[in-house]
């Protein structure tokens, strides 16, 4: 059994979030926030504990792993997605579509409409060993 802890260095899996190359600044903000929401529902493990000040004064707990973004055009975002989804690795999309959405069940709709290959991906994130989840970004750049 492995006892190390997944949230102290050496690392060994790792959080990515891929973005669309053209959106506007607010827009990879608003995408990046909602997929890491996603990973972090999903895998509550990777959830530190909470901070607190030299005050007492309270924080909510961060992941306690790290985080990478990067960028790609639509059709690296797309060949990503199928890399992921081949090896099983936990993924979480933001749609085009999603955009013009007001709410979740309107979010899931509009991705629950269209087949997995032919989704407008605008960004996803990814959960995994550091090693599947390099060979699942080929293609991809760090976000400036």
């Amino acid at each position: 059994m492995d006892d190390t802890d997944p949230l102290l260095p050496p690392f060994a899996a790792k959080i990515a979030v891929v973005v669309r190359d053209d959106l506007e600044t607010w827009q990879r903000l608003n995408v990046t926030a909602f997929l890491v929401s996603g990973i972090t529902a999903a895998l509550p493990e990777l959830v530190g504990a909470r901070y607190e000040d030299a005050d007492g004064q309270h924080y909510l707990p961060l992941l306690g792993v790290p985080v990478l973004v990067f960028e790609g055009s639509g059709a690296v975002l797309a060949s990503t997605r199928e890399r992921a989804v081949g090896r099983g690795l936990p993924l979480a999309v933001y749609t085009r579509d999603m955009f013009a959405t007001g709410h979740d069940a309107a979010n899931r709709a509009v991705v629950a409409a269209v087949p997995g290959a032919s989704l407008d991906l605008v960004g996803l994130a990814l959960h995994g060993p550091k090693n599947a989840v390099d060979k699942v970004l080929k293609g991809t750049r760090l976000h400036p």
